[in-house]
């Protein structure tokens, strides 16, 4: 499995990352969330939005899912057929008004729209999928992907910290996880450092590394507090993800 950090940003754009987005690879690439700028990252690949047949989404907040009638109608322009977009209860009602708004693009090309509730198990692109409820401030899921060779990796969506969420990815190769603010912002809704270093020394996951994605403006500059902070609660292996780097999971677990 290989993974790569389209998108390691927020909905406070800064210049140097995009909004969410990932490309996971397993025996057929899926792009997990679409956020502003994820098309072009996506282009920028090897794979390319032309060889995007599945969609997955943590949740319907914009910068998760702005960009994805523009992949739509861009695999359309680049004569694809199909597209499969699976997301959290709701996510039938997001495509369809996104349609209703575009009218022009209904039936361009064959959608397949599919919804998946909390602790549901689906199978995805080759992946077996795993979700699982954060907590944020509208409905989110985390997922847990595992591929033939029994490689795991775990992105947890937008969400405050929890030893349950942590210890989705116990024994995955990679834990991808929201740390959008340093621990001086009182926030709810996602963590800062120090409350996610205690839910991952609480859970204590058996997890080859940890990344840090979903990166507000407010991180800038700060990074190397916030790992102490961090790690002074979980002695692990955590850096922050940056935008466009692809990582190799193979043999990892």
């Amino acid at each position: 499995m290989q993974i790569t950090f389209l998108g390691t940003g927020s909905a406070m754009p800064t210049g140097q990352r995009v909004q969410t987005g990932l490309l996971v690879e397993g025996d057929r690439p899926l792009l997990v969330d679409c956020g502003s700028g994820v098309l072009h990252a996506l282009a920028r690949t090897g794979v390319g939005y032309e060889g995007i047949d599945s969609v997955l989404l943590t949740h319907h907040h914009l910068d998760h899912v702005s960009d994805l009638l523009p992949l739509l109608k861009a695999r359309w322009l680049a004569g694809e057929t199909g597209l499969t977009v699976t997301g959290p209860p709701g996510t039938h009602d997001l495509v369809d008004g996104l349609l209703g708004v575009h009218e022009y693009m209904r039936g361009t090309v064959e959608l397949d729209v599919q919804e998946i509730e909390p602790g549901g198990s689906t199978q995805l692109a080759g992946l077996s999928v795993l979700s699982h409820e954060t907590t944020h401030s509208a409905q989110c899921l985390a997922y847990r992907f595992t591929d033939s060779n029994g490689t795991s990796f775990v992105f947890s969506g937008d969400s405050e910290a929890r030893a349950d969420l942590c210890a989705l990815a116990d024994g995955a190769a990679a834990l991808a996880h929201d740390c959008s603010f340093p621990d001086d912002v009182d926030v709810s809704n996602h963590p800062t450092p120090t409350s996610l270093g205690r839910a991952l020394a609480a859970a204590d996951p058996d997890v080859g590394r940890v990344y840090l994605t979903h990166l507000y403006p407010h991180t800038e500059g700060r990074h190397e507090e916030m790992l102490d902070a961090l790690t002074t609660q979980y002695n692990g292996d955590v850096r922050f993800a940056r935008d466009g780097q692809t990582v190799d999971l193979s043999g990892s677990r």
